[in-house]
């Protein structure tokens, strides 16, 4: 199948479910909303040597946002067993400690819930108040006082949909990866966690090589450099360069909507010779996405 003269492969995305938090960061400007998203969604990239992954899904208009401020919406991915402790830590750190934001919860009708018990920080000086319709607390701060919900929904969503772009340069697959992630950034419901989007160092499930564990290590068969060596490589004849993006989202029709904007951002950039994806035979997890029904 061919795109704009970019063949997209025979292949398949392999995701897992995950859980997700989504928390709607406020603020008096939009500057000090995204700065305390930037911060709330550090070192996330994934849960291989993070412990969570996150990332920023849109920006919020004052019609979209519980106080009527500019805001920015992001996800918080882990473990059902893990998602209060990464959710608190990430309010309390990283937004919390940042000018004018207040933090509301983005799923307020999800069944599954969980208090951060933000509240403690007030050291009992703290009030139970109702606040843009919510149910928040006024904690006293330095600048006066910080207004936010505690009670947070978590729902079940997707982790791992991906593509990787393939080029004869590596100029001509950062600029494919580029318009890709620039896609996501305008997608609903998905988020990459990744810096900029963009996923140089695509893994594995644990190693070949070594006798010590390692949760993960470089994709032999994605790795141009190793395509003589590898039998099963994935390489195109020609590829020199390749590059993953990874998309986590709320439901299925998100990341599915998600995955088919990117392959078609990425192949309107000239040079783009490939696209394929990451898979494990169905050892991850259990959603599979191929590529080319996409567009049938």
């Amino acid at each position: 199948m061919l795109i704009n003269g970019t063949e997209i492969l025979d292949t398949y995305a392999e995701a897992f479910p995950t859980w997700l938090s989504r928390v709607i960061i406020t603020a008096d400007s939009l500057k000090w909303a995204k700065i305390a998203a930037a911060e709330a969604t550090g070192f996330a990239s994934s849960t291989i040597g993070c412990p969570c992954e996150a990332g920023i899904e849109r920006t919020l208009s004052p019609d979209e946002t519980p106080d009527g401020r500019e805001g920015v919406a992001i996800l918080i991915c882990t473990a059902k067993k893990t998602i209060r402790q990464e959710t608190t830590a990430r309010i309390g750190q990283s937004i919390l400690t940042v000018p004018t934001t207040s933090a509301f919860d983005g799923f307020p009708d999800a069944k599954d819930r969980f208090y951060t018990r933000m509240h403690y920080f007030g050291d009992g000086h703290e009030e139970k108040v109702k606040h843009a319709g919510r149910n928040c607390w006024k904690i006293p701060v330095m600048e006066g006082t910080y207004v936010g919900e505690e009670r947070f929904g978590t729902v079940k969503g997707i982790a791992g949909g991906n593509i990787v772009i393939m080029a004869p340069t590596q100029k001509a697959a950062l600029l494919g990866a580029e318009a890709a992630a620039s896609a996501v950034e305008k997608a609903t419901g998905v988020t990459s966690s990744f810096p900029g989007g963009i996923i140089r160092s695509g893994s594995k499930v644990g190693c070949k090589n070594y006798r010590f564990p390692m949760p993960a290590s470089t994709n032999d068969q994605l790795c141009p450099t190793l395509k003589t060596i590898t039998p099963d490589s994935a390489i195109p004849e020609g590829v020199t360069c390749t590059y993953e993006i990874v998309i986590n989202g709320i439901t299925e029709e998100y990341v599915r909507a998600a995955m088919k904007d990117c392959i078609t951002a990425a192949c309107s950039v000239d040079g783009v010779s490939h696209i394929g994806a990451s898979n494990f035979g169905g050892k991850l997890g259990p959603y599979q996405y191929r590529l080319q029904d996409f567009f049938k």
